[in-house]
């Protein structure tokens, strides 16, 4: 069984590390935990893991985030998949810091990402992991703090977090979305 799982974020240095990558930074994690490495491929850094004889193909694209739906559209097809194998991992500033939400469907919620992904592949259908990163900013700083760096104390507790979303993509393989959305929305 083949799974493709798309973290999103932007690349460049002055987006590493920021709320706003965190699905790149879950890629990475998974990717190192499973000894993996990324190549640069066609529209994103793609990197191959086996998990109990199950293939998964993470890619982050490079497309910058509000045109993730053509690296997702172009390695599904590729890889021949179905959007019940994509598993797509975004940060969402609507779900409280800590918090990470698990749906097998579900509308864009305002994130370009995410919409971008729904236009190409003519579906809302597919599942996703949205990481809470909390809406903790003055008015009118929004794209400030989802394009900052995690201050000092979300900045410890990051690791365990992403820890934990890679966990959330191991049950999702092994065990289906059902299963993993009754684990960890919790």
């Amino acid at each position: 069984m083949k799974y493709l799982i798309a973290g999103l974020g932007n690349i460049g240095d002055e987006y590493a590390h920021t709320r706003h990558n965190i699905g790149f930074d879950i890629a990475d994690e998974m990717v190192a935990q499973y000894k993996g490495s990324f190549t640069q491929q066609r529209y994103a850094d793609l990197a191959e893991i086996s998990i109990s004889g199950r293939q998964l193909f993470v890619i982050k694209p490079n497309t910058y985030m509000n045109l993730s739906g053509k690296a997702v559209r172009h390695w599904m097809q590729e890889l021949k998949l179905k959007p019940e194998n994509i598993f797509v991992v975004v940060d969402d500033l609507a779900i409280t810091f800590g918090k990470i939400r698990i749906r097998g469907n579900g509308s864009d919620a305002g994130h370009n990402g995410l919409k971008s992904i729904t236009e190409l592949l003519l579906t809302q259908n597919y599942p996703r992991l949205r990481f809470g990163i909390g809406s903790n900013f003055p008015k009118g700083r929004q794209i400030d703090f989802v394009l900052g760096k995690w201050d000092q104390e979300e900045a410890v507790e990051i690791l365990p977090l992403m820890n934990k979303s890679v966990k959330a993509i191991e049950n999702f393989v092994m065990r289906g979305i059902a299963d993993t959305m009754s684990n960890f929305n919790k």
